[in-house]
């Protein structure tokens, strides 16, 4: 589809969103709203992207820097067909379809758009995307035949009992040809109580002219607006649900599926377990046959075959766990990676390192990577014992086979095959802790005189 250009409308004040930020940047599995559009969009390979902009309008220009996208400004704001126009200067020259969407709209898909593109054959002129949600509430209506072919467009408030009875509702998604589009947008009046254009119009002038209009319907979660936070956390809830299905459709055992969330680009492989409440976020790969155990957080993570993580444990960005490597209850790691069988099973910080195959990391053990104003190193060799609580200060390189005493503060390398024990000598002094308790019990005795 080549031949192919989009306009997302964006230029809304998002004020029932009552954020600083604007409303079609707010995330939905990570990932901006309106970038689940823009790569939906993408399968398409649209040749044009154009996002039309109003209040905010410099952070979505920022936003989509780095994208084939264009920025047009509606200033001001005048409704949505206004707003559509607003792209006409963009899309100078261009000779295809057009499709109109709305940025607060993010699950559209690319499927769906297609069947929209493929309906204007013929004496087709626009397509409207429709949906029968299961309480029509305030949105216009569709009136179509069987065939889908539309009859009338209507506003709720102006619909009679009768139009108001129809359930076939109005996304405000259309498609249509350059070659009409522009001639319908600017033929749109504002004839109406808000004095405001409104997109749905296209189609009632082309129906007007004697062109036919068609409706291709989809789902209601499928054109689900965001304008609030609560719609934007029901939206979050049923992006999860999908993402959760999709998982254990390839493979993935959800032990408590409700309790598992997903980012977008959360990559689990086959025969995958995941226990309750776990949070996947952004940038992490599970390969086969991994454990992901109860009340983990993993972000920017890479999780080998076989591995076993958790229970609360935290991977932060950069940690890798190679096949076979296990990480255990309240086990932070941050860029660092774990060797081949390597193990920390419990209670310990391990970031900026490189811990060798099969090494055992005691309970309580921290690499001191951070001096205050640089990070350092540490290196762990493979097989290396490193006992419990102990503080290796980087940067330092324990050798392979080397064996690090508990309550060791290493602050110097280790030779392979070398023991370290940094102890402080014990002393002892015999009857001391008696004669304390003592005379302390005689003077809390005497302070009650």
């Amino acid at each position: 589809m080549n031949n192919f250009a989009a306009i997302i409308l964006a230029a809304g004040k998002g004020t029932r969103m009552k954020s600083d930020l604007h409303k079609v940047l707010h995330p939905i599995g990570g990932k901006p709203m309106l970038f689940h559009l823009l790569d939906s969009f993408e399968e398409l390979s649209p040749s044009h992207t154009v996002v039309v902009a109003g209040d905010r309008h410099e952070q979505l220009r920022d936003a989509v820097a780095d994208r084939n996208v264009t920025v047009s400004l509606q200033e001001p704001q005048l409704g949505t067909a206004h707003a559509a126009l607003m792209a006409k200067d963009a899309l100078a020259g261009f000779d295809g379809l057009v499709m109109v969407s709305f940025g607060d709209c993010p699950m559209v898909k690319a499927a769906t758009v297609r069947k929209l593109c493929d309906a204007l054959t013929g004496d087709t002129k626009v397509a409207v995307l429709g949906f029968r949600p299961t309480d029509t509430l305030a949105y216009g209506r569709i009136i179509a035949d069987a065939d889908g072919t539309v009859r009338k467009m209507v506003e709720h408030k102006d619909a009679s009992e009768e139009e108001r009875k129809c359930d076939l509702c109005n996304s405000g998604v259309i498609v249509a040809h350059s070659n009409d589009i522009w001639r319908l947008l600017e033929s749109v009046g504002n004839d109406n109580a808000q004095g405001e254009y409104y997109l749905p119009d296209v189609a009632t002038n082309a129906i007007a002219e004697g062109s036919r209009v068609v409706a291709v319907e989809t789902t209601p979660d499928e054109v689900a607006g965001i304008n609030s936070r609560a719609e934007l956390a029901s939206a979050e809830a049923q992006w999860q649900t999908f993402k959760r299905e999709e998982a254990m459709a390839a493979g993935v055992s959800l032990r408590a599926p409700e309790t598992v969330f997903f980012s977008w680009d959360t990559e689990l492989g086959r025969d995958v377990e995941v226990e309750p409440n776990v949070v996947f976020g952004p940038g992490v790969k599970i390969a086969d046959h991994a454990t992901i155990r109860a009340f983990s957080h993993l972000e920017g993570a890479t999780v080998g075959e076989h591995c076993s993580v958790g229970p609360y444990a935290r991977l932060r960005p950069g940690a890798v766990l190679e096949e076979g490597a296990k990480i255990g209850n309240f086990v932070e790691m941050k860029k660092a990676v774990m060797g081949k069988g390597a193990k920390a099973s419990h209670l310990t910080y391990l970031g900026d390192a490189d811990i060798g195959a099969g090494a055992n990391i005691g309970a309580g053990t921290i690499t001191c990577n951070y001096d205050g104003y640089f990070k350092h190193k540490t290196v762990i060799g493979e097989r290396a014992f490193i006992g419990s609580n102990s503080a290796l200060i980087a940067p330092v390189n324990i050798g392979a086979d080397a064996i690090v005493a508990a309550g060791s503060a290493v602050s110097r390398d280790v030779g392979p095959g070398d023991l370290r024990m940094v102890r402080g000598e014990q002393l002892v002094k015999p009857g001391w802790a008696d004669r304390f308790h003592d005379a302390m019990k005689k003077k809390k005795a005497a302070a009650k005189k």
